[in-house]
């Protein structure tokens, strides 16, 4: 069985009681791969509330102190979701960005992801644990915690699942898949639920928040395809992002830094 990884972002878990849930969701996919990593984000608006927080102390913060703040948002998620793993009696362990090996370039506030070494990540996985990995969030070549950006998450995860070899990436949204536009704002918006890398990342780049484009672009190099499903229903089809076919093994292709 292969790897899967899965991630969850901040409407996911913008409640206390959504992490039981996202538990059960888990465990149900570790019935189909014996291989689990799961991503998250912070808590619903938590870090603009982080950001604003710092904002209050200094107008304009340090970018360095403002990346140690905001990444803690992750890193309750994490924990939390651990936790409710555990009650349902399943072992997980919780790891940051700089845990589960992710290198960023030094820019703080928008690092990009050079490199991937995914050595406790593999560890955790292979003693049965589901690997629980903060998203948004790595470390220099320097040792500083650093962040990605806004959406920097979804990057996370798919840098991930490259490293690890895994089969795909499950996006759990709170919008049933893919629009040609805004559903919130447009009801009969064209649903799609097939896409190639180039029209996903022409949807984005356009203005779609459901993904990162950052995070299309780097599935796009290493041909790793995205599975993008409403958290409310998993059970939907959902919108699948794509090549017809996978490429053979390649050598991993990060950002540029």
């Amino acid at each position: 069985m292969k790897t899967l990884v899965l991630k969850f972002g901040g409407a996911s878990v913008a409640k206390p009681e959504r992490f039981s849930q996202i538990a059960d969701l888990i465990l149900e996919r570790s019935h189909h791969y014996k291989k689990v990593v799961v991503v998250v984000s912070a808590m619903g608006n938590m870090t603009d509330e982080l950001l604003t927080l710092a904002r209050e102390v200094h107008p304009s913060p340090p970018k360095r102190e403002q990346d140690m703040l905001v990444s803690v948002g992750e890193r309750i998620s994490m924990s939390l979701l651990a936790m409710a793993l555990d009650l349902k009696g399943k072992v997980a362990v919780s790891l940051t960005g700089s845990q589960a090996g992710i290198i960023t370039t030094s820019n703080h506030a928008e690092a990009k992801i050079i490199d991937v070494r995914p050595h406790r990540v593999l560890k955790a996985l292979e003693e049965g644990k589901i690997a629980i990995v903060a998203g948004f969030q790595g470390v220099s070549r320097e040792g500083e915690v650093t962040t990605l950006g806004r959406g920097g998450s979804d990057t996370t995860a798919v840098a991930l699942a490259v490293a690890l070899g895994a089969e795909k990436v499950e996006f759990y949204k709170d919008v049933p898949g893919i629009f040609a536009e805004d559903p919130k704002k447009n009801p009969a918006a064209e649903f799609y639920s097939t896409l190639d890398y180039t029209r996903a990342l022409e949807i984005t780049q356009k203005g779609a928040k459901v993904l990162q484009s950052r995070c299309i672009d780097l599935a796009a190099k290493n041909n790793l395809p995205l599975h993008v499903l409403p958290f409310s229903r998993p059970k939907e089809s959902g919108t699948w992002i794509g090549r017809l076919c996978r490429a053979s093994a390649q050598s991993p292709v990060y950002e540029e830094g």
